[in-house]
């Protein structure tokens, strides 16, 4: 059978073994075979003269108002608590979430006990409540409130807690560096973007107070009007009126069910929608080619940005832990820092944040000391790899939140964050939301919102890494244009040469948390001291040990070189891919450097081939030759060549 182009058969379903299967059949079984009896044994006919009665009709609003007030507090002293246990270690955290989930573990009548000890009149508390205040909770409407309050607050701490603990921290790290007090990260992104798991455990909450028996009757007894709720009046029902207790239950029984379906799997972190972290979806036809504002042209310059004038600072820092180096860099001065993965970029830049503790920074910036202020503090905005936009504000205001969150009035924050959503072009996608925008578009956005805060120190962790060719040459050209009126000092990590040495007064190579490198980025070009940039650069780098005519690998291997070093130590050996002839014999000649190999591979590279050839006498070796050079050797995936580099070709490089 032919199946035709796009359509996929249906995906079979895994069938569940038998032994599995049976089990589980009567697990639901023993489920639900209780509630089909309540659904049978309910008089349908009756159900409203029982529900309508001035009894049921009372106990129904003071469950109402007991679980209004359960959710209340349990708001107020669940929410920082789950914060806590998912944001600070401190000693006793174990023992703290232990004492979270002992009510819902215990007994009801043990907690109400429990209660009764605490609380009531003869308890370790309520004599001083009693006095002091004139409170007295056992026998009392707050009574039945704490005792809902103290068995069903668990659900929104541990819920909260797991949905704050799969936050990332990035979000309010990037607040944070964006001027914003821990207050109002907490409210304006934390507690936002949290709100489908606050919501659930909210519904929890309140379906476990509205459901709450046994500590309320321990603790607060039952008395009608003032703490005989539902469940309770369901209790004294069942002796007289086993009728009327079936239609309560149902009552009960279909708002606990009503909760559950609303919130659709979220108590178990099954959710049908897209989570706020994940990648952004992108919009049908939309892509990350440029999106022109009203009245632009191509040449046309940006207009400036009302209060961007940033203060000339300079930057000295001393950095320790995994990081060891001393930064210092004038005003205006653009610091690409570079290096291999593992090599401590993103930590050098959490560091100068403050968001780390395995690095630490002495960091002074302008003249003032900020190494003990908070990140909020400091005057140093960050864009992470993934821009880090906040998924519940618009383009717009994520822009202006650096703005507002140094007390900028809203109007004026919204125009300057306009305007520079406008010079990275994307100012038409102002009141989209991360969610409706491409990944290019996402970034520029991320760099505007950076961009807008006025940092005296810009950290940029691969800011346009998002981007394609043709949109990151011209964010790349609107950023250079930025950068070089800036008056602050800014670092941009980058695994791309062209940003390195376009973007950057500096290149600053890291290697294990060194500085392996500090120079201009015409200087690290011409002689890399790190292999991992060499190869960056596109060149073949060779570590070894110096000899008086060249350099000795590892494997014994020698290298002869026309401007060799002093003898002895520790060098790179640097060859141009385009400086790597190809032959299919032993060539003759001036080439003194020649080594067997076999074609391993062939890329395209713009007009030209590269192939990268491996021999069993040197490292790899790529060498640059055009499709006709290719075609008349004859080259391809495992075909035996020579490769030669003349000596004048090798350059070396002291480590």
């Amino acid at each position: 059978m032919r199946i035709s182009h796009g359509i996929r058969p249906p995906a079979r379903r895994p069938r569940a073994p038998l032994p599995l299967a049976v089990p589980a059949t009567l697990a639901v079984a023993f489920l639900l075979l209780p509630l089909i009896g309540i659904l049978a044994r309910t008089s349908w006919g009756e159900l409203g003269d029982h529900l309508g009665t001035p009894q049921s009709v009372q106990a129904l609003r003071l469950s109402l108002v007991v679980s209004a007030w359960a959710l209340v507090l349990s708001l107020v002293l669940g929410v920082p608590l789950a914060w806590l246990l998912a944001r600070v270690d401190f000693p006793g955290k174990a023992l703290v979430r232990s004492l979270v989930l002992l009510p819902m573990v215990l007994p009801p009548t043990v907690g109400g006990v429990a209660l009764l000890l605490g609380f009531g009149r003869r308890g370790l508390l309520g004599p001083w409540l009693e006095e002091w205040f004139g409170v007295t909770l056992p026998f009392h409407t707050s009574g039945a409130v704490v005792a809902a309050t103290f068995v069903a607050m668990p659900f929104l701490v541990i819920s909260l807690e797991g949905t704050l603990a799969a936050l990332s921290r990035r979000y309010e790290e990037t607040a944070a560096s964006l001027g914003a007090s821990p207050i109002r990260v907490f409210l304006t992104v934390t507690l936002p973007m949290v709100a489908p798991g606050l919501a659930a455990g909210a519904a929890l909450t309140w379906a476990r107070a509205l459901g709450e028996f046994g500590a309320t009757i321990t603790f607060a007894g039952n008395l009608p009007g003032t703490t005989q709720t539902l469940p309770l009046q369901v209790y004294l029902l069942l002796q007289d009126r086993p009728e009327a207790a079936t239609s309560v239950s149902l009552l009960l029984l279909s708002v606990a069910f009503a909760v559950l379906v609303a919130l659709r799997g979220r108590w178990t972190g099954v959710t049908g929608g897209r989570s706020p972290s994940g990648p952004p979806e992108r919009p049908d036809g939309d892509d990350d080619a440029p999106v022109p504002w009203e009245g632009a042209t191509e040449n046309s310059a940006p207009s400036p940005v009302p209060g961007n004038d940033t203060p000339l600072t300079s930057l000295l820092a001393e950095v320790t832990g995994f990081n060891r180096l001393a930064l210092e860099a004038q005003p205006g001065t653009t610091i690409a820092v570079v290096g291999p993965n593992g090599a401590g970029k993103t930590t050098l830049l959490r560091a100068l944040l403050g968001l780390t503790d395995r690095s630490r920074a002495t960091l002074r910036l302008g003249g003032a000391d900020v190494t003990a202020l908070p990140p909020h503090r400091r005057g140093v905005a960050w864009v992470p790899q993934d821009g880090a936009l906040f998924p519940h504000l618009s383009a717009l205001a994520n822009t202006a939140y650096g703005l507002r969150a140094h007390h900028v009035p809203r109007t004026e924050a919204r125009r300057a964050a306009q305007v520079w959503l406008e010079r990275l072009g994307v100012g038409s996608l102002a009141h989209r939301r991360p969610a409706q925008l491409s990944g290019g578009q996402a970034q520029r956005v991320a760099l505007a919102r950076a961009l807008a805060a006025r940092p005296r120190l810009l950290l940029l962790d691969e800011p346009l890494a998002a981007l394609d060719q043709s949109t990151r040459a011209r964010v790349r050209h609107l950023l250079r244009r930025h950068l070089e009126a800036f008056g602050g000092v800014c670092l941009v990590v980058t695994h791309d040469p062209v940003e390195a040495v376009s973007l950057a007064d500096r290149v600053l190579v890291l290697q294990d948390g060194r500085a392996l490198q500090d120079a201009p980025p015409l200087e690290v070009t011409r002689h890399p001291r790190s292999p991992w940039v060499a190869r960056m650069l596109g060149r073949n780098a060779w570590p070894g040990t110096s000899t008086a005519d060249g350099l000795r690998l590892p494997g014994g291997t020698g290298i002869v070189a026309a401007e060799p070093v002093d003898p002895g130590v520790e060098a790179l050996a640097v060859i141009a891919p385009e400086a790597v002839a190809l032959h299919r014999e032993r060539p003759s000649g001036s080439p003194r450097n020649v080594w067997p190999g076999t074609v391993h591979e062939i890329t395209a590279v713009g007009s030209r081939l590269r192939v990268l050839v491996t021999s069993g006498e040197a490292p790899d070796l790529v060498a640059e030759v055009t499709p006709a050079a290719a075609a008349e050797l004859g080259l391809a995936e495992g075909t035996p060549v020579f490769t030669s580099v003349k000596a004048t070709e090798v350059a070396l490089v002291p480590l």
